[in-house]
């Protein structure tokens, strides 16, 4: 098993509301455009990962867990990793329910995104200067 974290921070604009998938960015902010987006000012993107993760992930059959963590509350997704992922977006790391894989793409056929989120921790993450952090954490086999 491997694991690392990814810290984050909330923004006024996190709505938290697309069915599909989930992202944090490095950027500083965001548009009300970006209902995938849960964090901003994150410490990486996908191609900052260890080399170690980057490889368990871009394996088919490994499996990744996602927690966010922020203001008391957890959450967790569950995905599949993929030997077509290239994990070399420096800006994004994004979780999708489905398939589809590009530079952005930390993990496949997920088990929730965006929408299915708490409300209380997504309110949270909406308060100036809310902090998060996301932990991958991917098990072979």
């Amino acid at each position: 098993m491997l694991l690392q974290k990814v810290r984050f921070r909330g923004h006024p604009l996190i709505t938290a509301t697309h069915e599909t998938t989930l992202e944090i960015t490095t950027d500083e902010s965001l548009t009300e455009r970006g209902d995938c987006i849960v964090g901003v000012c994150a410490s990486s993107g996908c191609a900052g990962l260890s080399p170690e993760l980057k490889r368990a992930i871009a394996r088919d059959g490994s499996r990744v867990n996602v927690r966010l963590m922020a203001g008391g509350h957890a959450f967790l997704i569950r995905a599949r990793g993929d030997d077509r992922l290239t994990l070399t977006d420096t800006n994004d790391i994004v979780i999708r329910k489905s398939g589809y894989v590009c530079g952005r793409t930390l993990a496949v056929m997920a088990n929730a995104s965006a929408a299915d989120m708490p409300r209380d921790m997504v309110k949270f993450l909406r308060e100036k200067g809310a902090e998060g952090t996301l932990e991958i954490e991917v098990c072979l086999g």
